[in-house]
């Protein structure tokens, strides 16, 4: 496997915050990289990041969008968000939201969007069924960590199988899975 050549410009930096403030749960670099190659693919799209984190894998959705495309990401860690504003907050294309993601998805049904990252518990094991009914048609959702973690609670492997599996029985997406990275789920809204 190639190492990855070219990084976000911001992305250093945030990197140095995320260790330093002691946030154990950013998405690895192959996931990032991916994540900026399937953002180039949905030109003028409206894009939603459900668990901002410290910005690391927003930096690179952000290098993959176009001028004309737009992102909302929420997390409710105003202390990590805070790193993802300082060092993106002046892209126009985003939107910081502080927030519970259950709470913001509840009172977002009415948006679309084109591309979902769930990386939070929010739209991925809550609330699903309400992330799902974002997208619009042709509308990727995208998750990562389905592959055992080592910061895993006990019993959360149970939860990660009736995910995919849920996934999997849905009629309204073609989905695939990726044992690659932390492993991922790339689906796709008919």
């Amino acid at each position: 496997m190639s190492a990855i050549s070219q990084v976000p410009a911001a992305f250093p930096e945030i990197d140095r915050q995320t260790r330093e403030s002691g946030f154990t749960m950013p998405s690895e670099i192959l996931t990032c990289s991916l994540l900026r190659t399937l953002a180039a693919s949905k030109p003028a799209g409206r894009f939603l990041e459900l668990g901002t984190g410290t910005g690391l894998s927003t930096a690179w959705l952000l290098d993959g969008m176009d001028a004309a495309s737009t992102l909302v990401s929420v997390d409710n860690a105003a202390e990590f968000l805070d790193i993802a504003i300082r060092n993106l907050g002046t892209d126009s294309r985003a939107d910081f939201v502080c927030r519970d993601g259950g709470e913001w998805l509840e009172e977002n049904q009415h948006s679309r969007f084109d591309f979902i990252f769930a990386d939070t518990w929010h739209g991925k094991y809550l609330l699903l069924d309400e992330a799902l009914a974002l997208l619009n048609p042709g509308g990727m959702y995208f998750i990562d960590d389905m592959l055992p973690q080592a910061n895993w609670p006990e019993g959360h492997d149970l939860k990660v199988a009736n995910l995919r599996a849920v996934l999997a029985a849905r009629s309204d997406l073609d989905v695939t899975e990726l044992d690659w990275a932390s492993g991922l789920i790339i689906a796709v809204k008919k």
